[in-house]
């Protein structure tokens, strides 16, 4: 029987993914699990910025960029997956677009006439998005979905002492996208992190899955023993939860709210919504994490058979 990831479904979800690849440890689980994901037809990948913060890179769109193209060298498929360098900041203000080829990238996508639903992951800011909207404000009334890992709970949670991350990235963006007419599903910070894995398991069930598994886990070993402020031996796959959505919409409890607008501190101001979006309250962790676990062994081992079967070729 052929691995999941080499099967042929009758139907597909068509799907770009922008990346902030390089910002922590997680992106990358994320666009593995994507790509290894046949239901799924990933059209592209796009490059995103992290911002430009004091101890941060300077270059962050580029590094984004340059950690995508390493996972597709180390799953064998440079030059098999179309990447996009996206904004190499945020927006100046809500009329401005940035031009850039992932953006230009969505605009294509999302205008393609006879081709169903366009869905487009966000794993970082929604820049890219919102530089395609404002350059082609058609999109709005296209067949595209927007799912975003960003903003904060929506109910009570421990204060943080800084905005959630990938909004703070491009408050301005956020405000283009959830005020547009665009389907919008949210997975926010109290839903994201609900996706811990411990270094154990990370070591039984990732890391033997070839080099390929291996870098995974020691690049996520190696930026917690950076960037951890306390004793730390997992790191929650906060991306990956844009993916199970993707797989099964009904990965997780759906609310539908007033999409909000936000302040400039990040925090939401309900006093001022736009239309109905989706929001994940909880996500369903044990699928998410079960099925990327599965496809990465049965990757790993297509590989493997694919590597001894050349060396027996040779050594006839």
């Amino acid at each position: 029987m052929l691995p999941v990831h080499a099967r042929t479904l009758p139907s597909q979800r068509r799907v770009i993914i922008d990346t902030d690849a390089k910002n922590e440890a997680d992106d990358q689980f994320a666009i593995v699990h994507g790509l290894l994901s046949p239901s799924l037809d990933v059209r592209g990948i796009v490059a995103a910025h992290f911002g430009m913060r004091p101890g941060r890179s300077e270059r962050s769109m580029l590094d984004s960029r340059e950690e995508v193209d390493l996972l597709l060298e180390l799953m064998g498929l440079t030059g098999k997956v179309r990447v996009e360098n996206g904004s190499p900041y945020a927006l100046p203000d809500e009329l401005t677009p940035i031009p850039s080829p992932g953006a230009e990238l969505i605009v294509e996508e999302a205008m393609r006439e006879d081709e169903g639903p366009l869905y487009v992951a966000f794993f970082g800011p929604l820049t890219d998005m919102a530089a395609a909207l404002l350059a082609e404000p058609r999109i709005a009334d296209r067949d595209v979905t927007v799912v975003w890992i960003g903003g904060p709970s929506y109910g009570p949670e421990p204060a943080a002492n800084r905005p959630e991350f990938n909004l703070a990235n491009d408050i301005v963006a956020a405000n283009v996208v959830f005020a547009s007419a665009l389907e919008v599903w949210q997975i926010p910070r109290s839903t994201y992190v609900m996706t811990a894995v411990s270094y154990a398991e990370l070591d039984e069930k990732v890391a033997p899955c070839g080099e390929l598994g291996e870098y995974l886990v020691r690049q996520l070993v190696e930026w917690n023993a950076v960037h951890a402020h306390s004793p730390m031996e997992y790191r929650s796959l906060g991306d990956s939860p844009a993916i199970g959505v993707l797989l099964n919409e009904n990965c997780g409890r759906i609310v539908e709210r007033p999409a909000p607008t936000f302040r400039a501190n990040g925090s939401y101001d309900l006093d001022r919504t736009h239309r109905p979006i989706r929001v994940y309250e909880t996500i369903d962790s044990r699928f998410l994490l079960e099925d990327f676990f599965a496809k990465l062994r049965q990757f790993a081992r297509a590989d493997s058979q694919s590597a001894r079967a050349a060396d027996d070729r040779f050594a006839e």
